[in-house]
């Protein structure tokens, strides 16, 4: 027998729902007073070889579960550890990936409303170590890209603190404090950039603030242990973008993705003047608080008494409809070299929405290139750029539904091949209800409206409410947790393995 053959990944594939996993129900373990158990937290490990199955883990109150996922098996999950946290105080809403810098060991770092962070041996199932110093309950976790061994924490104490899990800090894991006059409120929400040495965070005072990280290596190494390095001041901070509590930040390259409740929106804007490419700016340019009639404050675009300047650019808006009053709702960025970037976002109404940020752009180029009155070829349409069609209510034979199924797939997933286009106005090809069709999904020229999704996925249990959603990292696999104890897979790029008998 041949080896398999497997098919090429089409890019503009977007994920399709495959399947939903229940989780263990924790009420038993909570007060009579809390009528639903939920799932706050998922994140794949991001440690393994290219071409391995993929792990993820998802947190609740209580739980701790870890999952392999395969296009090889049935069901295509199976679960291999199971962790309760028996704290008394523990009701856990955050999660991140780490790893034993000696043994590549997994560590799973766990946090919530007892303000400590557990850092667990996935193996094992047993705490490797706590880490204490935040005075409230801590919101959320991220792993510095660029160091495995750095976490950072988000906390209702109005701080984020970056932790060293290297056994050379393990007297004094803190190693920075992010505070001061950065947030007035609590904190739901931090991101940091690809390059490691900004960080974005936000919450409940509307604000979102950038921070540049120090360079570690000035701690003052006299003292033992030694001190963490406190930043009192962002470079930037706003509370214009959003009017409402800010539960998601993400760096998109050196854009910003974020999202507040009451909004129905995500906004990706641009910080004006920051480039990762540019040197950290120093501590001493990060601008004060002794303007506090400024919204708006940034060291990239500093505003003076003769000139204002533009501090930041919204520029595009996708539509989130169904989030309501709901907060602590995470979007998702799938954005990884060679790879369409993808945006996920789940609703508080069993909906989970895709975005292709390549169709886009990829959109105003076929536009611009067919409505060229110079243009001397024909235009290939995208293959996931589809027209209207209106089709027959009701009766139609077998072999017409069956064409209408299959070509209703293949519109949503981009695999339907594309036609030329020929010479001619715009308007002599497409109707004006294709025009608008097209214009709610792609067309980004007016901020002022908001992108609707390329595609969206219903799920059949009433009032989900998505928390959380994480990408496997290829990309080929989706999870969204949240209400309900329920986990939903989806996936893209199936495989279709052909084997050929001898």
């Amino acid at each position: 027998m041949s080896p398999p053959v497997v098919t090429q990944h089409n890019e503009w594939d977007l994920p399709r729902l495959k399947i939903s996993i229940g989780f263990e129900d924790d009420f038993q373990y909570l007060s009579s007073t809390d009528k639903d158990t939920e799932f706050f937290d998922v994140k794949f490990f991001p440690y393994l070889e290219a071409g391995e199955d993929p792990i993820f883990a998802a947190v609740s109150k209580k739980h701790i579960v870890v999952y392999r996922l395969s296009s090889a098996t049935v069901p295509p999950y199976e679960l291999i550890q199971l962790l309760r946290d028996d704290d008394e105080d523990a009701v856990n809403c955050s999660c991140t990936w780490s790893k034993d810098r000696e043994t590549d060991i997994p560590y799973l770092c766990v946090a919530g409303y007892d303000a400590k962070i557990k850092v667990y041996d996935v193996f094992n199932g047993t705490i490797a170590k706590t880490l204490v110093g935040h005075g409230a309950e801590i919101n959320d976790l991220v792993t510095c890209p660029t160091n495995p061994y750095l976490i950072a924490s988000a906390s209702d104490d109005t701080t984020v603190r970056v932790w060293s899990l290297d056994l050379a800090d393990e007297n004094q894991p803190c190693v920075c404090i992010l505070g001061g006059e950065g947030h007035s409120s609590g904190l739901l929400t931090i991101a940091f950039h690809n390059s490691g040495k900004y960080l974005l965070s936000a919450g409940h005072d509307n604000c979102v603030c950038l921070w540049t990280l120090p360079d570690l290596s000035t701690r003052d190494t006299g003292r033992n242990p030694v001190p963490p390095i406190v930043v009192h001041y962002p470079h930037f901070f706003t509370s214009e973008v959003h009017g409402g509590i800010v539960d998601c930040v993400a760096f998109f390259g050196d854009l910003v993705l974020s999202r507040a409740c009451h909004e129905d929106v995500i906004v990706l804007w641009r910080i004006e003047g920051f480039s990762s490419q540019d040197p950290p700016p120093p501590a001493t340019s990060a601008p004060t608080t002794s303007d506090t009639e400024r919204l708006t404050r940034s060291a990239f675009a500093p505003a003076t008494a003769s000139e204002n300047p533009p501090q930041y650019t919204r520029l595009v808006q996708f539509h989130t409809p169904g989030s309501g009053h709901q907060f602590y709702m995470r979007f998702k960025l799938f954005h990884i070299v060679d790879k369409h970037p993808v945006l996920a976002f789940a609703n508080a109404h069993s909906t989970i929405f895709f975005w292709d940020l390549a169709r886009l752009t990829g959109y105003h180029s076929f536009m611009a290139e067919l409505d060229d009155p110079n243009r001397e070829h024909p235009v290939q349409r995208p293959s996931w750029l589809m027209p209207v069609q209106h089709r027959q209510k009701g009766g139609g034979d077998a072999v017409s539904k069956l064409k209408d199924a299959e070509d209703k797939d293949s519109v949503v997933s981009g695999r339907t091949g594309s036609d030329i286009e020929g010479q001619g106005s715009l308007g002599s090809h497409y109707s004006d209800e294709t025009l608008k069709n097209w214009h709610s999904r792609y067309d980004i020229k007016s901020v002022e409206t908001a992108v609707v999704a390329h595609y969206s996925s219903g799920i059949s249990v009433k009032d989900f409410i998505g928390r959380q959603v994480a990408w496997s990292p290829e990309g080929e696999w989706c999870i969204v947790v949240g209400s309900k104890n329920l986990a939903f897979v989806l996936q893209r790029w199936q495989k279709n393995i052909k084997e050929e008998k001898k």
